[in-house]
């Protein structure tokens, strides 16, 4: 397996368990506004979807890099300083994640989570900057299969971002559940947060079909 196979396989991975991993956690998450099932049934389908939801953040964390590797086998040339940070971007990025998922009782929590979001919307606005420059100098006139791509990941890190502000009382709502102390208002709260987070999430499960139809169709895109 040479290493353009590896990371083939490495970037198709990260692109199934993204997808599958978010449907995971779509489903459970019905069961968790489902004011008509148990409490036991609830808190467990939260248990669940919290643990899959770890599964397609941890997968966005690393498609750039991936991707950004994958590019010089068609041609693309990197300078050393963007080759070094398409390669330290993946593991600081998971870091992140990963910190969050697992220290969410650590004292610094807050100010982490605050920093990722900005981390999150810098990368946005850098990366379609960056984007623009790399069409305009002709870099990837070869290959604008990679800048269609490019766009959909950054409206992906973008459709993130609405659906962690859509869901901001849904934390609150759920921690009463899990205490047994919630009533209709709670079960009203998150039912009404889920709502608005799902058309972002049926926009990343398409932005992720495309991307893919795009990344087996690239000869097309040349």
């Amino acid at each position: 397996m040479t290493a353009h196979d590896l990371l083939l396989l490495i970037h198709i991975l990260l692109f199934c368990y993204w997808l599958g991993g978010d449907i995971g956690v779509f489903y459970s998450s019905n069961i968790v506004v489902d004011s008509k099932a148990s409490r036991e049934a609830r808190i467990v389908a939260g248990k669940i979807m919290v643990a899959c939801d770890l599964v397609p953040k941890l997968c966005m964390t690393l498609m750039l890099t991936t991707g950004g590797l994958l590019t010089t086998f068609f041609g693309v040339e990197h300078p050393v300083w963007q080759m070094a940070a398409i390669i330290l971007l993946g593991p600081f990025w998971l870091t992140l994640v990963l910190l969050q998922h697992y220290k969410h009782h650590a004292s610094y929590i807050n100010n982490l989570v605050k920093f990722d979001f900005i981390f999150r919307c810098a990368l946005i606005v850098i990366g379609l900057i960056s984007l623009c420059f790399a069409l305009i100098n002709g870099k990837l006139n070869d290959n604008t299969w990679i800048a269609a791509k490019l766009s959909i990941f950054y409206l992906l890190v973008f459709c993130g971002l609405m659906i962690r502000l859509a869901l901001k009382d849904f934390g609150p709502a759920y921690s009463k559940l899990i205490q047994g102390t919630h009533t209709a208002v709670e079960d009203r709260a998150m039912l009404k947060a889920m709502n608005k987070a799902k058309p972002w999430v049926y926009t990343i499960w398409a932005g992720l079909i495309s991307a893919g139809a795009i990344g087996i169709a690239k000869p097309l895109f040349q």
